[in-house]
């Protein structure tokens, strides 16, 4: 029997929403889980949270970072990225006054800024941006998505890029039309393999809330699930995608996500520039913990008759 320190941990919820469950398993050092187990942790906690991190302390400022969802390994993952941070740094006395932390992932080595006294979040900067020359059909898309070809917005491109997790964003016309999609999980599950993308990030500027900037909802089928209620590689995507059109100069977005008209869940982006003085998109919120505990795989003998 092997025995870890487990937290279920809620990122990105408000008063009136209930954030995007994560999974967070807390080593002292990666080498004290296999990949396997890792997988299958993630595999039992299928419908529970939506992916599992796997955090282990490098040094006083640098951490490892691993995620799993019930399908496959992720090679990044924003919600749980914010749970993990926002319970750690709320947690040690040390890191609350830190201003800034190094988290290493399979997409490299990432701030994490310290804003919890004046936001009540932390931000973490994405990786960098690729931008994927891949072409979508809009009449295919919108069949997918259970829209009319008018309902998706002619004037604004679809656009393919990968900021942790290779996203299709797609303008939606209004509030109305965004949150009717109910697509069928299976068929969207063979359109984002065929089309080589990770995630659908769909999104419109009609807000409930009209303090907000967007509304944007986000469909991940090829990680084991239909729906992914906050995100913050899908909206770090939908960052760079603004700042590459223009639309985007300057201050913090506030952005509602998930296909519920008032009890949205809270994401926000803000610009920064990294070590080469490139211009980074930063996601950032707070975390909720509900559940704290261990979690125990116990190992089973076959025993061969002879």
């Amino acid at each position: 029997m092997k025995e870890f320190n487990f937290k279920k941990i809620d990122a990105f919820a408000t008063e009136s929403s209930t954030g995007n469950p994560a999974g967070y398993i807390r080593l002292a050092e990666l080498a004290d889980i296999t990949t396997a187990e890792m997988q299958q942790i993630a595999k039992e906690l299928k419908g529970f949270v939506n992916e599992v991190g796997y955090l282990a302390q490098v040094n006083d400022f640098e951490f490892d970072l691993r995620y799993y969802s019930s399908e496959r390994e992720v090679d990044f993952c924003g919600h749980a990225t914010i749970a993990i941070m926002y319970d750690l740094i709320q947690t040690n006395k040390f890191l609350a006054e830190v201003p800034t932390l190094k988290i290493n992932t399979n997409r490299g080595s990432l701030t994490v800024y310290n804003q919890t006294k004046s936001e009540d979040a932390v931000f973490i900067m994405s990786p960098v941006p690729e931008h994927k020359n891949i072409l979508i059909d809009s009449a295919e898309l919108a069949k997918q998505l259970k829209l009319t070809l008018g309902e998706v917005d002619a004037q604004r491109p679809i656009s393919v890029i990968n900021a942790g997790l290779t996203t299709l964003i797609v303008p939606i016309v209004s509030l109305e039309a965004i949150i009717k999609i109910k697509p069928d999980m299976e068929e969207l599950k063979r359109f984002c393999v065929k089309s080589q993308i990770d995630i659908i990030e769909v999104y419109t500027a009609e807000t409930r809330n009209k303090t907000n900037d967007y509304r944007t909802r986000v469909f991940a089928p090829t990680f084991g699930y239909l729906e992914d209620p906050a995100t913050g590689s899908g909206n770090s995507a939908f960052g760079y995608y603004l700042i590459k059109n223009d639309w985007w100069t300057e201050g913090l977005l506030t952005i509602e996500q998930n296909g519920l008209i008032d009890n949205y869940n809270v994401v926000k982006l803000q610009m920064q520039k990294d070590e080469s003085n490139k211009i980074r998109v930063c996601f950032g919120g707070n975390a909720v913990t509900r559940i704290e505990g261990k979690y125990y795989i116990y190992r089973i003998r076959y025993l061969s008759k002879s």
